[in-house]
């Protein structure tokens, strides 16, 4: 590879691009080839960064200097001043306000994780994810290659297992296990599955990695079908994820002429197909089985189980299902060790997570922290705060379906075990913070109108419980309610999660049993005293 002495990144995810970072890469392009400093700097566009509050953004190693927002009319003072006369462009329209011009994560990270080490997230913002050989020169395909020469498929489990790696999907189960279920499932044919329908409002995580890393997914696809036993896989993704598709199949393509796809990987004899496979746009498909029905050409509705995918999924075989998340950490484990990733987080729920910070706080944004991180030390180092300086009242983990903790629980280690012993869980990774200002009716309320839309319809549980669920709540918001109806609430909670057929139905019910647990006083005033503490609901009017 040439070796150029300054690198310069544009941020290309949709936000970016629809505010026009292709014509700041072109103006880019025109100045740099106007100084003739072509064969000095690097230009390239890179994935998500996650940050959104300035694109697009302009990002100059070695430095490591951000500018943001970038317009095509900023450029030709960028390259005179930062590329041409080697000093940060310090009267450009602000390096990103509080940040010095330095990049957000490598800023605000220091200390968390030993020497600045991401895992999920170790090339995304750094390399053109549209060139395999950025990803083979950052470490990629050496992972593939140590688990097809060195490693047996019991190797392989044994060091996931070790590892301590859980699914990140929200449900937690171990990695290493869910894999030996589908090795030892006794078929001539057998099918990889990454679930990158990322549906939860607000979340982005998934979409970050497939476009600013997409050889990472084929990497760990690509392994986990070797230790199965699998000779075909599918790439799920969410149907809006444009982007993520284009660079999914041209990574696909580039993994196939490189021979990291297709027959004799490695002078092996292993062979791997992958497809990509575009979402249709329900929120259903997310859960395992209905995303298998809507690849067979069925209406997404989940599937009763027992039998599970393990055994019986994909066209009646076995099949194994990771989400983008929980199949990014397996190449870094595989070419770290298990002993290695363990050195990140408590020993329940080693290494790390990604989250989507939103809400009432003053940067918004995507990081990876350590597994046990508290939720006031999100706030406080990477969130910067509430905005406006307001109390903390609630955040919800795990986007719609996923629980809401209390300014009470902020300091609980974030991992699976310690949420759980709390009553609450830690979901996908949405974090969608809240201040005083904030109604848990009125939060209930969206969140009941949400479910009871994209309920598939298939089980009465769930169709009839989320409409029900919805209607109280609308008449405890507009103060009509009864005190009945809160004991009512409780009662479809449980229905919901012990009846439904899915986890959509299932986890439905969690945000209107957490309110009951954490803020009853504050549903009963709606109730008792007809009034809105925070002033939200109407306590009359039309119903959304």
């Amino acid at each position: 590879m040439k070796a150029y002495r300054s690198m310069v990144l544009v941020s290309s995810d949709p936000a970016s691009i629809e505010q026009g970072a292709n014509e700041v890469y072109q103006a880019l392009q025109s100045e740099i080839n106007a100084y003739g400093l072509e064969n000095e700097i690097s230009l390239t566009m890179v994935g998500d960064v996650g940050r959104h509050d300035a694109v697009p953004l302009v990002i100059v190693y070695p430095e490591a200097v951000i500018y943001g927002p970038v317009t095509k009319e900023n450029v030709h003072h960028l390259v005179e001043e930062h590329l041409y006369k080697g000093r940060i462009a310090s009267t450009l329209q602000a390096p990103i306000k509080e940040l010095s011009g330095k990049i957000a994560w490598l800023n605000t990270r220091k200390g968390t994780l030993p020497a600045e080490q991401r895992i999920v997230l170790e090339r995304a913002g750094i390399i053109d994810p549209e060139s395999i050989d950025d990803y083979i020169i950052h470490d990629g395909y050496q992972a593939l290659a140590k688990a097809l020469t060195e490693m047996s498929p019991e190797e392989i489990f044994s060091t996931l297992e070790k590892s301590g790696l859980r699914g990140r999907g929200g449900a937690g189960f171990p990695t290493g296990t869910k894999w030996r279920f589908v090795y030892k499932s006794k078929s001539s044919k057998k099918y990889v599955i990454c679930n990158a329908d990322e549906s939860e409002p607000g979340t982005f995580k998934d979409r970050l990695i497939l476009e600013g890393d997409p050889h990472s997914i084929i990497e760990a696809l690509t392994i986990a079908a070797y230790a199965v036993g699998a000779d075909e896989g599918y790439l799920y993704i969410r149907g809006e994820y444009t982007i993520a598709q284009q660079r999914m199949k041209k990574a696909i393509q580039q993994a196939e002429e490189m021979g990291f796809l297709g027959e004799n990987i490695f002078s092996t004899d292993f062979k791997f197909k992958l497809h990509v496979h575009s979402g249709a746009g329900a929120y259903i498909c997310g859960e395992e089985t209905a995303l298998i029905e809507s690849i067979e050409g069925k209406r997404g509705e989940p599937r009763a189980r027992p039998p599970y995918p393990t055994t019986n999924g994909l066209w009646g075989k076995p099949t194994l299902v990771n989400n983008v998340e929980t199949l990014a950490n397996v190449p870094p484990i595989i070419r770290h060790g298990a002993d290695w990733y363990r050195s990140f987080g408590p020993p329940s729920s080693p290494g790390t997570k990604v989250y989507t910070i939103m809400g009432n706080v003053n940067q918004t944004g995507l990081i990876e922290v350590p597994m046990g991180i508290t939720l006031r030390e999100v706030l406080a180092i990477y969130a910067k705060g509430m905005k406006n300086g307001k109390p903390f009242k609630l955040a919800q983990t795990g986007g719609s379906s996923g629980s809401i903790i209390p300014a009470v629980l902020q300091d609980t280690p974030m991992d699976f075990d310690s949420f759980a012993k709390a009553g609450v869980a830690l979901g996908s990774g949405a974090l969608l913070v809240c201040d005083e200002e904030t109604c848990v009716v009125d939060l209930a309320r969206v969140l009941l109108n949400f479910f009871r839309k994209e309920s598939c319809g298939k089980c009465n549980p769930c169709r009839i419980g989320n409409q029900r669920a919805y209607e109280i709540l609308t008449n405890i918001a507009e103060g009509t309610g009864s005190m009945q109806d809160l004991d009512d609430l409780m009662l479809l909670s449980e229905n919901l999660y012990q009846l439904s057929n899915c986890g959509l139905g299932q986890t439905a019910g969690t945000p209107i049993r957490d309110i009951l647990t954490h803020f009853r006083a504050e549903v009963e005033a709606h109730v008792r005293l007809k009034v809105c503490p925070t002033g939200i609901c109407p306590m009359s009017g039309k119903r959304i």
